[in-house]
């Protein structure tokens, strides 16, 4: 593998010195060194793109860092809606299997019916058979 990286570069370098003077001395933005111009003006200038730059960046970065805001802020409210919702739910839950419980125990408690009708119990020998 890293042989086939140094192959790509040996082909790339002659490329990249044939590209023209202006597309190799692009100015690239970034901070600089400005204590090394001797005049006054162009050290002025220097710092003066340095903090266009920072400003460029901060402002950038409070942008981005506020959409992300943005986003979680809603992804939170929808959150918030949804735990809502399984709350209700929960407490419908334990309402009906309160009421559930409380008629098996209604049911265990109550005495068997004794006053049967006969017919009953004789359908129920019919239903047997």
């Amino acid at each position: 593998m890293l042989c086939r990286s140094a192959a790509i570069c040996f082909v790339m370098l002659p490329l990249a010195t044939l590209a023209p003077a202006q597309v190799r001395a692009q100015d690239v933005p970034g901070i600089e060194i400005c204590t090394v111009e001797k005049t006054m003006e162009r050290r002025t200038s220097c710092l003066q793109s340095n903090v266009d730059f920072l400003q460029k960046t901060i402002t950038k970065l409070t942008l981005d860092h506020q959409q992300k805001l943005d986003a979680a802020n809603r992804q939170i409210d929808a959150l918030k809606t949804t735990v809502a919702g399984l709350q209700k739910t929960l407490g419908d839950l334990q309402a009906a299997q309160a009421k559930l419980a409380e008629d098996v125990k209604k049911k265990q408690d109550a005495p068997p019916a004794k006053d049967a009708s006969p017919a009953a119990k004789e359908g129920n020998k019919d239903a047997t058979k």
